[in-house]
């Protein structure tokens, strides 16, 4: 009997040809699908790891983050933030709804535990975008620059009212900016208005923001805007960066601001609710108005692409990335019991801030037919307006009544911008 050549039993030149071709045949089989984001730098890299981790559990099957750049045909995955919002609300029939995504492809995953608050009215059963990244407007304070002003830090404003007497107060104590807010159509018409439970819009969707409420409310900071109380920065989150240098004292924007104003040097943060007008005759105060970002499904794919944009779903609305995507990016558990199981993981200020914007978005509100900050074309003009009173060449009254006209027409003309009654 022959001796066997060991080189016949393994060769390794054949034996790394054999595990090419074994890749090759098991990558033919693979799916690769496209996410698109319009985020900021930060941002994108802390969603290109969560992207990465989904990648590291699939089987030769890949999602390519990609920034957004033409309005041409929806990716298959597309996260849309609040300034790209109308653009997808214009094309809705573009996209596939998430719940029939989750249908169709036998991928298993209740809607039902999903926060009310979060879904900006959307319904549960026929769930069109899955709100991944949302937050409430708050309050923000530096305890420490309260303290030296002969503040009390555990004793933050809690209303318009007691702003002004703040504001009064640091600014005398040489504080140059008392009070500063990001997202200023957000925050000072669309929950402004909510929380006075004044609407922005009557009959047919017809924008009547230019009412008593929210004329005092524009007019008070077009005042502390010319008395220093009040400085503006931006259209959008610029304010944050000026509240994160120190350079001012309050801040109103979005609570998942945090993750990032939690590490400013030399500011000791602190957290409240937003103010509300006490002397408006709506009590008790309503609630606020969570925004943030939605995950959207683009229409006309493979069944196979489908399948991997579900199960990434499915991997988002595990308690896990839920838990995670609180810590790291300050955003708003979906599920209550996502909420409950991150209070043994979180630190006292994040618990403390989730259970703020939380608190905020519970009771009545006004019967919001629109949400001016989701229609970009109608935020853009409701910005120029407030840019000329805080410029003081126009009245609080002078430029809402503009605004409202102005934005009249643009819903005219794109009356389909109307079904932004749904975020």
């Amino acid at each position: 009997m022959s001796r066997l050549n060991p080189i016949t039993l393994w060769n390794p030149a054949k034996t790394m040809l054999a595990a090419a071709a074994l890749w090759v045949w098991a990558q033919a089989g693979a799916t690769e699908i496209t996410l698109t984001h319009p985020l900021t730098e930060a941002s994108a890299t802390r969603l290109a790891r969560l992207v990465d981790r989904f990648n590291a559990r699939q089987k030769g099957d890949k999602i390519i983050l990609v920034r957004a750049t033409a309005r041409g045909k929806p990716a298959v995955l597309n996260l849309a933030t609040a300034d790209v919002l109308s653009d997808y609300l214009l094309k809705k029939s573009a996209y596939k709804p998430i719940s029939r995504l989750m249908k169709e492809t036998g991928e298993a995953a209740s809607f039902k535990p999903l926060s009310a608050d979060l879904l900006a009215g959307q319904n549960r059963e026929r769930l069109t975008a899955l709100p991944v990244a949302f937050g409430a407007p708050v309050l923000f304070f530096n305890k420490r620059v309260f303290r030296q002003a002969g503040l009390d830090p555990e004793n933050p404003p809690r209303t318009w009212r007691e702003m002004a007497e703040v504001s009064g107060k640091l600014l005398a104590r040489g504080n140059a900016c008392p009070y500063t807010t990001s997202w200023p159509v957000w925050v000072h018409l669309d929950n402004v208005s909510s929380i006075a439970r004044v609407p922005v819009a009557g009959a047919r969707n017809t924008l009547n923001f230019n009412n008593l409420v929210q004329v005092r409310h524009i007019a008070m900071l077009a005042s502390w805007h010319k008395s220093g109380y009040f400085h503006t920065f931006g259209r959008t989150n610029e304010a944050d960066e000026e509240f994160f240098k120190g350079k001012c004292a309050m801040l109103t924007s979005n609570s998942w601001a945090h993750s990032r104003l939690r590490d400013a040097p030399g500011v000791e943060l602190g957290v409240a609710s937003l103010p509300y007008h006490d002397d408006t005759g709506n009590t008790p105060p309503g609630h606020t108005l969570a925004a943030g970002a939605s995950l959207w499904v683009g229409g006309g794919y493979k069944s196979a692409d489908y399948k991997v944009a579900a199960r990434f779903i499915r991997f988002v609305l595990s308690p896990e990335i839920q838990a995670e995507l609180a810590q790291v990016g300050g955003f708003l558990p979906l599920t209550d019991a996502a909420r409950q199981s991150l209070r043994a993981s979180l630190q006292y200020d994040e618990e403390y801030v989730l259970d703020v914007a939380y608190a905020s978005l519970q009771g009545k509100g006004a019967a919001q037919a629109l949400r001016i900050s989701a229609l970009e074309p109608v935020r853009i003009v409701v910005d120029e307006e407030l840019e000329q009173v805080w410029g003081g060449k126009k009245t609080a009254k002078a430029a809402l009544d503009v605004a409202v006209r102005r934005g009249n027409a643009i819903l005219s003309a794109k009356p389909a911008l109307k079904q932004a009654v749904s975020f």
